[in-house]
């Protein structure tokens, strides 16, 4: 991308001042590297997203950015309701509420030497993961809506995990205003069989070891030690929420032109907030967020099962779970006054600073954890929310490192036994049912997860509290 399109703000905040139909400026957060490597459709998307109305302040995109669908992956934007304001399928994406948990195991590296390609097969096992994977769940009609109204309580309430879970995740594991009503008949017989599954992608179940502590104090109150193990797992709502993705899409593309919406782009597809199609979206979108708290947290049920056959003595304890794929209604300040948005952020976090009332109380004084997902083979990141960024980027930094090419590209570019088995010369254990996904999914496909998180930190977004490296992927 040419950054003399650009006005350079400073060293990592590039503006786009509002021109033709823009309402707001756009702007991306990066250094010059890896703003210059962005595609130019980053820049036509997040410009296109600057169109919309209701927008509020900018059109932002993270240091992560690529193209996605409508929205750029990576991108953040709140609208107001009160100003006609809209909200976009498009904008939180096929993969409704994606987001990532990590589990503090208690154990040091060094207990887990020799037991990594043996726990690497239990979790691999005893974890259904990759395309159309089914687990042992079977729900019924009446399970759904439940599961679909209660989240990760109804999970827990069934035996999967504790209540002192529920504290450790966004909205403490239940979305409030969910209407499994909404939920189209299709969509809930595709997940019917899907509880607890990874499914494919950039999906995976990460055992990991912290390797860098930036900021002891944080990380000490987050439970992060250098030497130890962790374990995170990134997945989302499954088919359920590509089925409420696919379907809303549709609806909303033919609604826009009826409601006064010019499109600049048909993947722009969006509503008034405000509309019955607008609320109905709202209603479905919360119970898929749903549905993917409860997956996430059976699926942290399932690693402790399998963790307990060689560590009786883990504890598994949630550090945080915190999704990417979202649209929340917030209140955020701006120009002095307080304001109640819709949220937009798709391929990235939330990233609440220190004092906010959304936090747990163990996490008040310092801010929200922010998980950081690398990619198969490089170092993923936790990073603490910083206060500036409420007023940066409505709370919100990256959500992982970003595609640097497509997954077609990657296929001709790498073979995934060979990955497999150079990642094992380098002590990494992948466990992944497609040769295929794996070669997708290869970490020379993805940006410098360093060069993105130190952006994120010195654009004020987020601060790093923790470097980790893996150990086992399980991967879809």
């Amino acid at each position: 991308m040419d950054i003399n399109r650009f006005e350079r703000r400073d060293a990592f905040e590039w503006h786009i001042p509002p021109s033709g139909n823009m309402r707001v400026p756009a702007v991306i957060y990066a250094d010059e590297a890896l703003i210059s490597a962005m595609d130019d459709k980053v820049y036509e998307q997040v410009t296109n997203v600057a169109t919309l109305p209701g927008i509020v302040k900018a059109s932002y995109a993270m240091p992560d950015a690529h193209w996605g669908y409508g929205f750029p992956i990576g991108g953040v934007a709140a609208f107001d309701a009160n100003q006609g304001g809209v909200i976009s399928a498009g904008g939180v994406g096929f993969d409704i509420s994606c987001g990532v948990r990590t589990l503090l195991t208690g154990l040091t590296h060094a207990q887990l030497e020799g037991h990594e390609s043996h726990l690497a097969d239990v979790l691999y096992r005893h974890i259904p993961v990759g395309l159309g994977s089914k687990g042992e769940i079977a729900l019924n009609p009446r399970e759904m809506d439940a599961m679909l109204g209660g989240g990760a309580r109804w999970a827990v309430a069934g035996g999967y995990g504790t209540p002192a879970d529920l504290e450790r995740i966004e909205e403490q594991g239940a979305m409030a205003g969910a209407r499994p009503d909404y939920v189209s008949e299709r969509a809930k017989t595709r997940q019917k069989q899907e509880m607890g599954t990874l499914g494919s992608g950039n999906h995976y179940l990460e055992v990991q070891r912290v390797v860098e502590v930036f900021d002891a104090h944080v990380a000490d109150v987050f439970g992060l030690h250098r030497g130890e193990v962790v374990v995170s797992i990134h997945c989302g709502s499954r088919g359920l929420g590509h089925q409420l993705g696919t379907e809303f899409l549709r609806d909303m593309a033919a609604a826009a032109p009826e409601q006064g919406i010019v499109l600049p782009d048909r993947e722009l597809a969006c509503v008034r907030i405000e509309s019955e199609l607008g609320k109905r979206y709202l209603g479905a979108m919360r119970a898929a967020i749903n549905c993917a708290f409860a997956n996430r947290q059976i699926i942290t049920h399932l690693v402790r099962e399998a963790f307990v056959r060689f560590f009786p003595e883990a504890r598994l304890e949630l550090l945080y779970d915190v999704s990417h794929n979202t649209c929340k209604r917030e209140d955020h300040r701006v120009e002095g006054h307080m304001q109640s948005l819709f949220v937009h952020r798709k391929g990235a976090t939330r990233a609440f600073g220190p004092g906010h009332a959304d936090l747990p109380d163990a996490f008040s004084a310092i801010g929200q954890p922010v998980l950081i997902g690398g990619s198969m083979g490089t170092s993923s990141y936790i990073l603490v929310g910083t206060s500036e960024s409420e007023a940066r980027a409505f709370s919100s930094a990256c959500h992982g490192a970003g595609r640097a090419m497509s997954r077609h590209a990657a296929r001709r570019r790498w073979r995934g036994r060979q990955l497999v088995d150079e990642l094992a010369e380098r002590h990494i254990q992948i466990r992944s049912p497609s040769s295929r996904g794996v070669a997708e999914e290869a970490p020379g496909a993805y940006k410098d997860v360093r060069a993105v998180v130190e952006s994120a930190e010195r654009a004020r977004l987020a601060r790093r509290v923790a470097r980790l490296e893996p150990i086992v992927c399980v991967k879809g």
